[in-house]
């Protein structure tokens, strides 16, 4: 083909492909390169805008178990499901909650075993354990309520988690935010390189999240209440986010 005199035709060599006035014409052997070079957009910021509130929780869901230790699995078995019956029958009739709202999370029967160097491993009677997940809507009464299932046999309080159980109804505010924390971004940028930010060019979300907030059963019971004894749950608040990756025109 000659030289290529880069003033003369106003041309740019890269890795064998040549750019003319935009136009890509690809030397021969450099076929891989031409879907690359035709596909870079010019004259375009992207960036990810992010946006978030904090929302006070409206659902928990507490971890409420008991557990029993007898000689035998069937005794220690049988024990346990009396008193899981007991802190149910207190959820259901008591609570008033609907039993979609009970499920089993954990159940197992296991054995206990001592050592001794001169027995070596030997089984020291059983455990049962079993755990219900319940969901609940009064963020105002979980510390009563604990304390109730604690009352009717419930030995074995794990956490509580809490959440927004509709967090759709929040996605179209922390869009907004986060096309407006894009548009300060882009905006800087364009002014950083002496240009103008033109329209949108495309959008597209990542994920929306809801991060889970967890009161620990060591954290409960340090929150007692120095009237009464009872249980004081402070639900604070949760993080409703989204990111989107937006393009737009520089001019």
């Amino acid at each position: 083909m000659g030289k290529l005199w880069m003033k003369s035709l106003g041309a740019v060599l890269v890795a064998g492909t040549l750019l003319v006035g935009g136009t890509a014409w690809v030397a021969p052997g450099n076929y891989a390169y031409a879907a690359e070079v035709q596909g870079v957009q010019q004259n375009v910021i992207n960036v990810v805008g992010t946006g978030e509130i904090q929302v006070k929780p409206d659902i928990a869901y507490l971890s409420i178990g008991v557990n029993s230790t007898a000689e035998t699995a069937a005794s220690a078995q049988k024990a346990n499901a009396a008193k899981i019956q007991k802190v149910t029958n207190l959820l259901k009739n008591t609570w008033k909650i609907s039993a979609d709202d009970i499920q089993t999370s954990q159940f197992y029967v296991q054995p206990n075993y001592t050592y001794s160097d001169k027995d070596g491993q030997k089984i020291k009677g059983y455990t049962a354990h079993h755990t219900l997940t319940v969901t609940y809507r009064d963020m105002d009464k979980i510390g009563e309520l604990l304390d109730a299932a604690s009352q009717a046999g419930a030995n074995n309080i794990e956490n509580v988690r809490f959440t927004i159980e509709k967090p759709e109804s929040f996605e179209a505010q922390v869009i907004e935010k986060a096309v407006a924390n894009a548009d300060v971004k882009a905006g800087a940028i364009a002014k950083a390189v002496k240009r103008q930010l033109g329209a949108v060019l495309s959008v597209s979300q990542g994920d929306a999240s809801v991060p889970v907030m967890y009161a620990t059963e060591s954290l409960m019971s340090q929150a007692k209440s120095e009237a009464d004894g009872g249980t004081a749950i402070e639900t604070g608040q949760v993080k409703v986010s989204t990111t989107l990756n937006i393009t737009y025109e520089m001019k």
